[in-house]
């Protein structure tokens, strides 16, 4: 098989994906991160990469973000929102970190591809990404390997909500420009 013809496979994939993802979901979501104090980051292997571009983007918005496990993280509290993955549904680490967030008075906001599962049914909300995790490859009609159908829809999910909630906080481009690390 072609390269460009499995990309176009893997972006039909991810369209699928994304085209399934309730309107509502998204539209609390974007109350969340704007009504929150401060928002905590969080996912593990590669939607942990994920999470940490949105988290970047966030700040870049202007907005108090920080990176679980990031030493200069600071607690959480009433007012926050915990922001985490969770594609398949259980992972014991995103369990215990729930569980802190909501003892300390933070919101769960949860991205999932089992919201059925009792973990993601504990987030004060979900977003469903109905895509193939490590939870059910084996039985998956994805070219993909384990994840990526999951972790590749989150990414463009997350990109797709940076210019809503640029409107919505009434910042440029250069506003986020002034914002970029430059310390690279």
């Amino acid at each position: 098989m072609r390269t460009y013809q499995t990309a176009q496979q893997i972006l039909d994939e991810i369209d699928r994906v994304l085209s399934d993802v309730d309107e509502a979901e998204i539209d609390a979501l974007c109350g969340a991160i704007l009504e929150a104090d401060q928002i905590f980051a969080y996912g593990l292997g590669r939607e942990g990469l994920v999470m940490r571009g949105f988290a970047m983007r966030l700040m870049h918005l202007g907005l108090d973000v920080a990176v679980v496990g990031d030493m200069t993280a600071p607690p959480i509290g009433a007012g926050d929102l915990f922001l985490v993955s969770c594609g398949p549904g259980y992972l014991s680490t995103v369990e215990a970190l729930v569980e802190v967030a909501r003892d300390a008075g933070g919101r769960v906001a949860m991205v999932t591809a089992q919201p059925d599962a009792p973990l993601p049914q504990r987030a004060n909300l979900r977003i469903d990404l109905p895509a193939q995790t490590m939870a059910e490859d084996e039985q998956s009609s994805s070219l993909q390997a384990m994840g990526s159908v999951f972790e590749q829809a989150m990414w463009i999910f997350f990109d797709a909500l940076v210019p809503r909630l640029q409107d919505e906080l009434d910042q440029t481009a250069d506003d986020l420009r002034r914002r970029h690390t430059n310390l690279e």
